[in-house]
């Protein structure tokens, strides 16, 4: 196991945030090695509002997964979201450098640098260049253009931007705890790699990533995203509706949204049914004193209608990409929020396509620790470090829990490894 690679993901959500570590073998497969998520504190919308707070809460998830692991970081691929996350799509071209020879890298290279080369404004980076396409001497529809014979190599890319701000207050707070960040990774993107098969990719799918309170909109078109896009409102929606409504604490609200979630027990008889129709708050776990709340009564009144706005949202996103009808494989969702009761009849619903609850896949180890749809996109950074190129090689046991005696342990390894050859 000492010769394994790790690879880290660090999700910063709304509602939680999450570190992830695992062991690439000489297989290649993802062994889950270490998982800690924690309440998210200091970030609103998927953005950090205040950094001491977050940088504590993103430091106990990162040393609760160290601990587990049994291994210290230095660096990790951090998610990034945001109702400011913005895409486009462009088109670029560029001469072979040697027309009687092979497509090289180095044009695959160039032609995707010429294809960043879009105005924005001082206050936005680009996040991705994601190549969709590629257009040898007129003959579309290559995937990898590497090796083939050509004078004029165009491609079709799809560009994901963010704030500037944003981006560089997240780094920051991850290079407070000590962790390098190895790349920002939009979650929408990260979440397609941990739930969508490659068949519905080849055929167009929409990702729906519903987070705590942000919803992200990922569409892919022949296999490539060909649309992303983020709405500002998430889960935690749903969650402050029923705190209004029963007139009860946000904590109480999510133990009724996550005890509804759970598969109903088959009803025997009439008074079984009107029993099951009545919510039992101890069971729950809710010790406020609340009248008797109808089950029926928080799930169509309550629960429906906020689920209803989420997927007219979602719709209105389709209609603006323009590809709702490349996209017969229908919805994916993923998030905690799609651990909402009557989500899948919603989403067909409203929006008349086929859907399915997103499932993390592609990993051995610790596996049911992140059987659930909240972890699509920390185990997603997983997979695309992974095909990225892994973080670093299995080293130095933690040695400590303060931060100054992690960062001071860091600094002797940089140094240690400037002097060896």
């Amino acid at each position: 196991m000492a010769k394994d690679k790790i690879v880290c993901a660090i999700d910063v959500g709304s509602s939680k945030i999450t570190t992830l570590i695992a062991s690439i073998g000489e297989d290649d497969r993802l062994n889950l090695i270490g998982v800690a998520a924690v309440n998210s504190r200091g970030v609103k919308k998927s953005q950090i509002v205040d950094i001491e707070s977050a940088v504590a809460a993103i430091d106990e998830s990162v040393q609760s997964a160290e601990r587990m692991a049994g291994y210290s970081l230095s660096n990790a691929f951090v998610s990034m979201g945001g109702p400011q996350i913005e895409s486009t799509n462009s088109h670029a071209v560029v001469a072979v450098a040697e027309p009687d020879g092979e497509i090289k890298s180095s044009d695959i290279g160039r032609v995707n640098e010429a294809a960043r080369a879009i105005a924005l404004p001082s206050s936005r980076e680009i996040l991705h260049v994601i190549p969709r396409t590629f257009t040898v001497d007129g003959q579309e529809g290559i995937s990898d253009p590497i090796g083939m014979t050509g004078v004029r190599l165009e491609t079709d890319t799809h560009i994901i931007t963010g704030p500037t701000t944003s981006m560089r207050n997240l780094v920051k707070c991850v290079g407070m705890v000590g962790v390098d960040t190895k790349e920002l990774v939009f979650s929408g993107v990260a979440s397609a790699y941990a739930v969508l098969t490659e068949t519905e990719k080849e055929l167009g799918v929409i990702l729906v990533d519903i987070g705590g309170e942000t919803t992200d909109v990922v569409i892919f078109v022949d296999g490539a995203i060909a649309y992303s896009s983020v709405i500002p409102i998430g889960g935690r929606h749903v969650t402050s509706d029923i705190a209004v409504g029963l007139r009860i604490s946000l904590e109480s609200s999510e133990k009724i949204k996550q005890y509804l979630a759970k598969p109903m027990k088959p009803a025997q008889g009439d008074d079984k049914a009107k029993k099951d129709e009545v919510l039992d708050l101890k069971e729950i776990g809710i010790g406020e004193d609340v009248q008797k709340i109808s089950r029926k009564a928080v799930v169509d009144s309550i629960i429906r209608p906020r689920l209803q706005e989420i997927f007219k949202y979602v719709g209105k996103e389709i209609k603006k990409s323009g590809f709702g009808s490349q996209t017969p494989s229908g919805l994916v969702l993923a998030g905690g929020g799609a651990y909402t009761v009557g989500v899948l009849d919603q989403a067909k619903f409203i929006l008349g396509f086929p859907a399915r609850m997103g499932k993390v896949e592609g990993f051995t180890g610790l596996i049911d620790e992140i059987d659930s749809p909240s972890y699509a996109a920390a185990a997603g950074l997983l997979l695309y470090g992974a095909k990225s190129g892994p973080s670093e090689k299995m080293s130095m046991p933690v040695l400590g829990g303060s931060l100054p005696l992690k960062q001071m342990t860091q600094k002797v390894t940089d140094l240690i490894k400037s002097f060896l050859p």
